[in-house]
Formats: C-alpha cells, structure tokens, sequence
C-alpha cells in the first residue's frame, strides 16, 4: 500500500527530530495535519519556553523617581516600554516615567521627525534625554522624540516577532461550528522588516466543511525618511463564498504615515495589485491589473486592562476589467492575566463586484471571538 504524503513527509523529517532542528521539525509536522490539539502543544511545550529562556537583561533603566532598573528592553511603542526582569517577568510602563535608560545592544529608533537611526543607547545626565550612540558619534535626543524602537538582535530567532490567535464557534442547534486559526510573524531588520500573515476561518456543518476562507500573505517593508515607506506583498487566497478558489497576487505599495504618536498610527498607501484567479466553476483563469487603495490604522492605550485595535480597509478599482474589490478588517483585543496573552474578537467584510464563479455571493463577512498569544 502506497504510505500517505503526511506520512512520507514525517518519515523525511525523522533526523531533525534527533537533532537540533527539532523546533522546525515539528512546526511543519502539525501544520501538515492541521490539527489543534497539536498546534496548543506546539506553542506551549516550544513556543514559550524558548521565549523565556534565550532572553538577555542587560540594559538599565533609570527612572524619574531615581530607582535604577535592570533587565531587557523589548520594545518601545506607542509611548510605552516593554520590558522585562527577573522575578517579575514582561512588564509595560509608560515612557514619560523614563529619564534616561542604557543599552549596548543596536535598536532601530524611529523619531517624530520621521528619521530613523540604527544605535544603542547612553545615559544623559540631563532630565529625560537619552544619547544615541552611533558608531563612533553620539546624539543627545529628547525621550518624548522617540516614538519607536526595536532591538536589531543577531539571531534569526530573536529577530521574529508575531501574534497566534485561535478561536471557535459551536450552535448545537444548527450543528454548525467555525474554527478561526490566525496570527503574524514578523521579522526585522535594518531599514525593513518581514511580515507573514495567515487567516484561516473554516465552517463545518456536521462533519463536512460547508464554506472556507483562507488568506496568506508576505509583506517586506522598507522605511525611508520623512515616514515614508514602501510594501511589496505577495499573497494566496481562497473564499468559497465569492467563489474564489484561488486568487494569487503581488502588491506594489507606497505608503505614508499621517499620523504616529504615543497612543496610534494612522497611515495611507496606493499602488499597483497584479492578480491570477482560479474560480470554482470551468470558466478558466483569469489574470487582471488592479489599482489599490488602502488605510490602516493601529491603535494601543495604556489602560487597566490595556487594549489594542488594528483596523484597515482597502480598495481595489480593476485596470483590465469592469470590476472592483473592497475589504475591511476590524480587530479590537484587551489584555487578560499579562501582555502576552489578550482575548478580543474580530470582523471582517469583503465584497467582489464581479465575482470570478457564477451565481456566487457578491460579500462576504465574519465574526469570530479569538484569545491570542503574542511571542516577544
């Protein structure tokens, strides 16, 4: 009897489980069954012990009141502090309680004036300053200048950041249940980073899969000065409800930012969509030119509990065809027991002029409740 292909791929995948590369291992293990008991093991067992286990505190912080902090720095944001400390764990606190704050380690520190420095960070006698130490230079700046930082650290590991987020739905009654498997992975480095999102929300109805929608994209993003920033994104799509069995694009975007301060981000781009469209029915592929149209914005307050929003809508008038797309995505989140773990709920509407099978839905739209695990 012919082994199966999940079978062959565990058996070619055997030797990374004795060896180091067991963490790689086994993430494609349990993407390839796609089972959920499996992905909780995953991100248990591996995710967040090797989180806590490789991070380094070195880094001071003084604060207003004069206590002197020691730890690790994980990111400024939205003028809050992450940081975290032994005994205490990952902790945030608002940027205005920092006078001054050492690190060697080199951070990617992006300014209100838009410029953006690579440099690690010296203390300054000076009430609320910091310096930017800059390979042989340095640079005395105003904290509040400071609206972002993230530290360029040597290890791909390290480098990657993201969100996992599960989330289910069940009526006994209709015997209907929604699975929602989401999240990102990001990775920096100088100038731009990588971003890797997925969306999988699948509906059954009793034990057959009565719609899907599954959405895969990859976004590197290069950061220029005057908060200007390009976006090229190549992406997979399926959506049994518009009848779109497989969409392949590739985005070309410029963006600009509006506005960035300590609580949010709003930013807009236009540019170009390149697409291949795979329907359901036998009316053949399709390839189209789009113009796209998008605004995003980000939204964090330093509340009890604190609470995060990403929202974003976009449209797509088509170059090649009478047709356009539009889509919006809503994914307000509080945080529960710390930082790391948030529960929020998330909406999603997209809508097709022209669907590509006949007699498909022309929207599409969602609600799910999901809790969600950040890694870093």
């Amino acid at each position: 009897m012919k082994p199966a292909f999940k079978q062959v791929v565990f058996y070619r995948l055997a030797p990374f489980f004795r060896e180091k590369n067991t963490k790689f291992a086994l993430l494609i293990y349990i993407l390839l069954h796609k089972n959920i008991l499996y992905i909780i093991f995953f991100f248990i067992t591996v995710i967040i012990p090797t989180n806590k286990a490789i991070a380094q505190k070195t880094d001071t912080i003084v604060h207003i009141n004069g206590n002197v902090m020691k730890g690790e720095i994980k990111k400024i944001v939205y003028g809050v502090v992450t940081w975290k400390m032994d005994g205490m764990g990952t902790i945030s606190f608002e940027e205005v309680k920092v006078n001054t704050m050492i690190s060697k380690k080199q951070f990617e520190i992006k300014m209100h004036s838009g410029k953006i420095f690579f440099a690690s960070f010296g203390a300054s006698k000076e009430h609320r300053k910091v310096y930017l130490l800059i390979g042989d230079q340095k640079k005395l700046v105003n904290l509040e200048e400071i609206i972002e930082a993230y530290p360029i650290r040597k290890s791909f590991w390290m480098r990657t950041t993201g969100n996992f987020s599960l989330g289910l739905n069940f009526s006994k009654g209709s015997d209907v249940a929604t699975l929602v498997f989401s999240g990102n992975l990001d990775y920096r480095k100088q100038k731009g980073h990588y971003i890797l999102n997925w969306d999988s929300n699948n509906t059954y109805q009793g034990d057959s899969l009565s719609s899907n929608k599954a959405d895969v994209s990859l976004t590197w993003e290069r950061l220029f000065k005057n908060e200007w920033s390009t976006f090229v994104t190549v992406s997979a799509t399926q959506n049994s409800e518009l009848g779109t069995k497989l969409r392949l694009g590739l985005d070309l975007v410029g963006a600009k930012d509006l506005i960035y301060n300590d609580w949010n981000r709003l930013y807009a781009g236009a540019g170009l969509n390149i697409t291949q469209e795979t329907p359901y029915d036998d009316s053949g592929v399709t390839e189209d030119l789009a113009g796209i149209i998008t605004l995003n914005w980000k939204v964090y307050k330093y509340t009890t509990p604190k609470f995060w929003v990403d929202a974003n809508i976009s449209f797509l008038p088509y170059i090649t065809d009478n047709r356009y797309r539009a889509s919006f995505n809503l994914n307000p989140q509080v945080s529960i027991f710390s930082d790391d773990f948030k529960i929020g709920f998330k909406f999603y509407y997209n809508y097709d002029s022209k669907p590509p099978t006949e007699n498909a839905s022309n929207d599409d739209y969602g609600l799910n409740l999901q809790f969600t695990y950040s890694l870093h």
